[in-house]
């Protein structure tokens, strides 16, 4: 069957990443893989599906992504809660301007397919204000944990200081900037105990997108059933 997008033939989905580990929790190794639906003379795959095979009986389940389109997905197997079973973290580039991820955490225990983490509830829950401030700083608020921090900008261009600020360094009129949505989730054992925590990174931006100030780095681990924040780091771009 061939689709039409956008004047573009796709053809039959096909096998995009795969990986192997216990994820119904009866001790058998399973194949876990990524479906989707190549677009011919680009990277951009549509129809992107979660498909595990089960080790013990051979049978086939297969569970829909709400954002299922996108670039370069990414699919790793670990134990994000602690009980032993491999857990499925998938992670898509969105190809925007924002280069925002769309980014699952799935336990498959007893062939239930339940999502633990999902990039829509984190973007809700952790939200920011970026306000600048005189003498050449800018305030970033963290509203979840009621943190607020503060970037030296007093070494970025001059051109790009002039047009916010007067020569005593009073800003000229208010300024705000923002952070991005969830733009990179990566799996991390900080404490080596088999058991993976979630490092999630969202871009500090200033006047314009790629007026990139920093990163938000949050690291969330599983508790009373939830990823809950752990640590916060504020990674500052350098001039």
């Amino acid at each position: 069957m061939y689709n039409q997008y956008y004047g573009r033939t796709t053809m039959n989905p096909s096998i995009i990443a795969s990986a192997n580990g216990d994820v119904t929790g009866d001790g058998v190794p399973d194949t876990v893989y990524l479906t989707g639906t190549k677009t011919p003379d680009s990277p951009f795959i549509q129809n992107i599906t979660l498909v595990i095979q089960d080790g013990r009986t051979g049978g086939v389940s297969r569970v829909p992504l709400r954002e299922n389109a996108g670039y370069n997905p990414v699919l790793y197997l670990g134990d994000f809660t602690g009980n032993r079973v491999n857990d499925i973290l998938i992670s898509i580039n969105s190809g925007g301007s924002g280069a925002y991820t769309y980014d699952y955490v799935y336990s498959f225990i007893n062939h239930n397919p339940e999502i633990l983490f999902d990039y829509n509830t984190y973007n809700e829950q952790y939200q920011y204000e970026v306000i600048y401030q005189d003498n050449y700083k800018v305030k970033v608020i963290s509203k979840s944990n009621n943190q607020t921090y503060f970037i030296d900008i007093s070494t970025r261009d001059p051109e790009y200081l002039n047009g916010i600020y007067q020569a005593n360094g009073k800003l000229k009129s208010p300024v705000t900037g923002f952070v991005n949505a969830l733009s990179g989730l990566y799996p991390v054992d900080f404490d080596w105990n088999g058991v993976c925590e979630l490092l999630a990174y969202q871009k500090v931006a200033g006047l314009y997108n790629a007026d990139a100030l920093g990163y938000v780095m949050n690291t969330l681990g599983w508790k009373n059933n939830r990823f809950a924040l752990q640590n916060q780091y504020l990674a500052i771009f350098g001039s």
